[in-house]
């Protein structure tokens, strides 16, 4: 970190292998977490990845042709909708804290976002098993079961 901060790169630190960011995607690797960038998973690296899951913790890293190549590779994919919501999530829990004039221990927001975060993947899980999709399918469908039921519940036409 030493070097990073004096040098604002890793690029000339001296103890690593330099990689170029494209190798490194289709890397020898059991997880994969692309962290920065969108569509850097694409139709033309896919069938070179060979990680056996991806956890997105990018926006939108995988493009949709990606996403079926890796799918029909076995690649297991848990998406950016899940994955990367737990800032969000924290963000929530700052809102309720601040209208109610509270302010919880780091124990308690870890706690909660773990429980929300479990019961989400459950969920998801579950909508996965009942219709048979992969993980995106089965967050993207429950996230619009969601809404739409909040909707009619609000007696708002669909």
């Amino acid at each position: 970190m030493r070097h990073k901060d004096a040098h604002e790169s890793l690029k000339e630190f001296q103890g690593g292998d330099v990689i170029d960011p494209k190798d490194l995607l289709v890397h020898e690797c059991d997880v994969l977490i692309p962290c920065a960038l969108g569509g850097v998973l694409n139709k033309e690296n896919a069938a070179d990845v060979k990680a056996k899951f991806i956890i997105e913790a990018a926006n939108h890293p995988t493009d949709p042709e990606a996403d079926e190549i890796l799918s029909k590779k076995g690649v297991v994919i848990l998406p950016d909708i899940y994955a990367n919501s737990g800032g969000v999530t924290v963000s929530y829990f700052e809102w309720v804290q601040n209208i109610q004039g509270f302010m919880w221990e780091e124990e308690k927001v870890n706690r909660e976002l773990n429980r929300y975060m479990r019961k989400a993947f459950v969920d998801i899980k579950g909508m996965c098993q009942t219709h048979g999709c992969n993980l995106r399918m089965g967050a993207f469908t429950l996230g619009v079961n969601r809404v739409a039921r909040a909707t009619l519940l609000r007696g708002w036409e669909a």
